[in-house]
């Protein structure tokens, strides 16, 4: 894949995720029911064939993304160039104004990866996307250089509460830590609240790396708009307390999944959420 990203035609990496998307959701039927179970989630129950698009557009979109991602790390898009813009990016300057790193609270959307760069452009700052560890180290250790070359640092987390560290010391370092809220990695708390009316698991983590570094939580969320072409939506941000009651967590993870819930109604295929 790597290869046809680096030396493939445009018209490949342009139209090709138009005939793989469908195709994956044709053949991965467990992931094409989590597709639709969270369509349902979203926008409620709809005619058949609606529906069907619907899945076939979130599997195509990610095809799209996942192509572009590469794209974006090699030196072939380097010389593309990224075309993007960002709603809200005043909200993104008060909070490094604030001068305690920011917390972007982001989720599996359609070109999340491409928010740290986009942002780096408004306002200077060094960003660090956590992921969770991938099994494979090698397919980890590509995933990585590639987010890196298109200027983001990766830290991995999940296997022990040492992992949060090194996060604490970017944030001190006023650097800004990207980390999603969409799925709760392997031994990490959550909190359960609603998203779009349905009880949904919120991780523990990004709340109390706020708390404990006074950073301000930034809800951002992307969608693709084109080739090569996305959008951030930059909210305004939540304080959690240096010293968070239960319902201090519990009020903070709301905000957020009520922040989501609302940019998922209006961009219901572009979330992958394929758990």
């Amino acid at each position: 894949m790597v290869q046809a990203v680096t030396h493939g035609p445009e018209a490949l990496l342009r139209y090709g995720p138009l005939l793989f998307g469908p195709a994956f959701a044709a053949g991965l039927h467990e992931k094409r029911a989590c597709v639709r179970r969270n369509l349902r989630r979203v926008l409620g129950p709809r005619p058949p064939l609606e529906e069907l698009a619907n899945v076939a557009a979130v599997f195509t979109n990610y095809a799209s993304c996942m192509t572009e991602a590469m794209l974006l790390g090699s030196p072939r898009g380097r010389e593309l160039g990224l075309l993007s813009n960002a709603i809200g990016a005043a909200n993104y300057e008060a909070c490094a104004a604030e001068g305690k790193g920011i917390v972007i609270a982001t989720a599996h959307l359609g070109g999340w990866e491409v928010a740290g760069p986009m942002l780096s452009r408004v306002h200077a700052k060094n960003v660090v996307v956590v992921m969770a560890r991938e099994r494979d180290e090698r397919a980890r250790a590509m995933q990585d250089e590639l987010r890196e070359r298109s200027g983001v640092k990766v830290v991995h987390i999940g296997e022990t509460a040492l992992d949060a560290l090194p996060l604490l010391r970017h944030l001190q370092q006023d650097d800004v830590v990207a980390m999603q809220i969409d799925r709760v990695p392997p031994g990490m708390r959550a909190r359960t609240v609603e998203l779009c009316g349905e009880p949904f698991q919120v991780p523990e983590g990004p709340l109390m790396i706020a708390a404990l570094s006074g950073a301000p939580i930034m809800p951002v969320f992307t969608r693709r708009l084109g080739f090569m072409h996305y959008e951030a939506h930059v909210l305004p941000p939540i304080h959690v307390p240096r010293r968070p009651a239960a319902s201090d967590l519990d009020k903070a993870a709301q905000r957020l999944m009520d922040d989501l819930g609302a940019f998922l109604r209006d961009n219901p295929t572009q979330w992958f959420h394929f758990v």
